[in-house]
């Protein structure tokens, strides 16, 4: 990706859906991700009540996708992920990202992306009341770790109905979704 993502348009004092005040900032990028082609990355912000929402969208129309990836070594950190707010991130037997109101999308890469799965679990865990789900859960937080440090190996796929996402990588396999 692009070191510094080029901003095309900026709107501030914009209208928040959530707190009604007008300090809402609407912005627009757009970056080239190597071998996917040029993405728009939208994002708003509210300074009043911190709502926050981002996509990523492709300009160049893609079919439905599927991406699978065995990640099974420190390398595979790296691999490039770009994930629209219509994009299903899925990690067998941990945790199923769904499409939503609150779906995020962002290019970042294989670590970012369970950094963020990472983030899920502990929330989950720090409220669990359930003792037997709260062990379930630093379980999968403990595997989390190995295949961060490249000692373990974890299947990962995303699925998206507009093919605004994808993983990057020789490794992947592609196939197209319905």
């Amino acid at each position: 990706m692009e070191e510094n993502p080029k901003k095309i348009e900026e709107l501030i004092g914009q209208m928040c859906p959530m707190c009604s005040k007008k300090t809402l900032s609407l912005v627009q990028y757009e970056t080239d991700v190597p071998y996917f082609g040029k993405v728009f990355i939208f994002s708003m912000q509210c300074t009043t009540c911190n709502y926050k929402k981002t996509d990523v969208e492709s300009e160049e129309p893609h079919e439905p996708c599927r991406y699978s990836l065995e990640v099974n070594s420190e390398e595979d950190m790296n691999i490039r992920v770009v994930k629209s707010s219509t994009g299903t991130v899925k990690i067998p037997h941990m945790i199923n990202i769904e499409p939503g109101p609150t779906s995020e999308g962002y290019v970042t890469n294989i670590e970012g992306l369970l950094q963020r799965v990472k983030s899920i679990l502990e929330m989950e865990r720090d409220v669990e009341e359930d003792e037997d789900v709260r062990k379930r859960l630093k379980n999968m937080l403990k595997k989390l770790q190995r295949v961060l440090w490249g000692q373990e190996i974890l299947k990962i796929t995303i699925e998206d109905p507009e093919g605004n996402s994808a993983i990057i990588s020789e490794k992947v396999v592609k196939s197209t979704s319905k």
